[in-house]
């Protein structure tokens, strides 16, 4: 049967998948861990790993030439800090965020491929993701088939992300698990695997859209897939927690499993990242001791 190989590759992976087991893991590493990374240092990392997301059905080329603006202008209120890792917008803004963006270190991430549903057909999928790049968009993130998933069609969903990080070209793809739907440890290991041996740069929680977002549980899994899958090919592929990530806390919670599963090595925004609106202005509140809405 052609879909063995999917098969195979989920079996022969010997990641955590039991829920109760995983959870108990994860109670660990925050009693462990999370009070000691609470701190200023970390803060500004996190700070630096964010993408900084406008989704809304009301943005306009104007409302997000006027979010981009806010970015260039932190840098140059704020030059003792990193800035924001990306900015993420619908693909139809991107040529709007390449024109008035002067930060050359913030990369352009667009949600594509019928975001967040991936409800369409492929041809579409593909076209909004090459208008996107053509645009200006460094990164993709698009959202896997999860019709075809929990149907069990592996190999539908295989071709469709290797199809769509083609049409990314020089692009960096983000697929978006959305672990709210997918419910299980063991249904999100397999979507993992999956994701990776099909070409993505990243695996992301959720789309913060239509069902719950990330959770630490789903993070602890994912690493631990994306760690098993390094050890395998030394491809390293990123890891990024969305939909109400908000506090600091939250986001500590996320850096420390990053740091006690991956390492040292994955903790730049080169391959961890946070997509989220309202966390840059209470991370920075924290930084700077008194409430700020920079953003």
């Amino acid at each position: 049967m052609a879909t063995d190989k999917y098969n195979q590759a989920i079996a022969e992976s010997n990641v955590l998948s039991d829920d109760v087991a995983v959870k108990a893991a994860v109670d660990k590493i925050l009693t462990d861990h999370l009070k000691e990374n609470m701190n200023e240092e970390v803060y500004k990392l996190l700070f630096n790993c964010i993408d900084l997301t406008t989704l809304r059905s009301t943005d306009s080329p104007s409302s997000v030439a006027d979010f981009t603006e806010r970015v260039n202008r932190f840098d140059e209120e704020h030059p003792e800090m990193k800035n924001v890792a990306a900015i993420c917008v619908y693909p139809n803004f991107a040529q709007v965020v390449r024109t008035v963006l002067d930060v050359s270190s913030v990369d352009i991430a667009c949600v594509s491929g019928c975001f967040p549903s991936s409800q369409s057909f492929i041809e579409v999928k593909v076209a909004e993701t090459a208008l996107a790049v053509e645009g200006g968009a460094d990164e993709i993130d698009i959202v896997l088939n999860l019709g075809n998933f929990l149907d069990g069609d592996y190999e539908e969903v295989c071709d469709e992300i290797s199809e769509l990080k083609h049409s990314c070209r020089d692009a960096r793809l983000k697929v978006i698990l959305e672990t709210g739907a997918l419910k299980t440890a063991a249904n999100i290991k397999a979507a993992s695997v999956l994701a990776m041996y099909s070409g993505a740069d990243f695996i992301k929680t959720s789309t913060g859209k239509e069902y719950p977002g990330a959770s630490l549980e789903a993070a602890y899994v994912m690493c631990s897939c994306i760690k098993e899958y390094y050890e395998k090919t030394g491809n390293m592929v990123g890891f990024k927690p969305a939909g109400g990530v908000r506090t600091p806390e939250d986001a500590v919670g996320y850096y420390c499993i990053v740091k006690e599963i991956l390492g040292e090595k994955w903790l730049t925004n080169e391959y961890f990242r946070i997509g989220a609106s309202g966390l840059a202005n209470n991370l920075l509140s924290a930084i700077w001791g008194t409430e700020t809405k920079y953003f």
